[in-house]
């Protein structure tokens, strides 16, 4: 098992949590949920001497999927996998479902490179990541379980208060 981190940002107009998993053997970094914030997340990832691995969404609305074309630019030297749930496609790809049209201000169309099934396992930065369906905030939300790690990112699966 990789020797592991997990730092936590707060990013964007409505505070959506950001999630950078490190693998702290080789400074990789899988970013989950990156939010509306490719610009200080690259910078955070320059400070702390990380390089990305991939981004993982939970879902597709905006506020936690916005800045992966701007993540995509900036590390356009190397070909990030944005990996997403096979049923979130339509969210991604909607202004209407993604809800970037009326809170953003422009509408825009989001996309995954690896659309993934319900328990279809990947590899990460080093790490064995298992995709969980969990519908219901979205029609194609999901969860990203790490077993070794005992890490579970939920997105907005899990939503208090609301």
């Amino acid at each position: 098992m990789a020797g592991f981190k997990i730092e936590h940002y707060v990013v964007g107009p409505i505070a959506t949590n950001c999630y950078f998993l490190i693998n702290e053997e080789t400074g990789e970094a899988v970013i989950v949920d990156p939010g509306a914030a490719a610009k200080p997340l690259s910078e955070k990832l320059t400070e702390g001497g990380h390089t990305p691995a991939a981004i993982l969404l939970t879902h597709g609305h905006f506020d936690h999927a916005d800045a992966v074309e701007g993540l995509l630019s900036i590390y356009s030297d190397r070909q990030l996998p944005v990996y997403a749930y096979e049923g979130e496609r339509d969210t991604l790809e909607d202004p209407a479902i993604n809800l970037s049209g009326g809170m953003t201000g422009s509408q825009k169309v989001y996309h995954a490179t690896d659309y993934l099934k319900d328990g279809e396992v990947f590899t990460a930065a080093g790490f064995s990541v298992k995709t969980i369906f969990t519908p219901g905030h979205t029609p194609g939300g999901c969860c990203y379980y790490l077993e070794k790690e005992g890490i579970c990112f939920t997105g907005d699966t899990l939503f208090c208060g609301s």
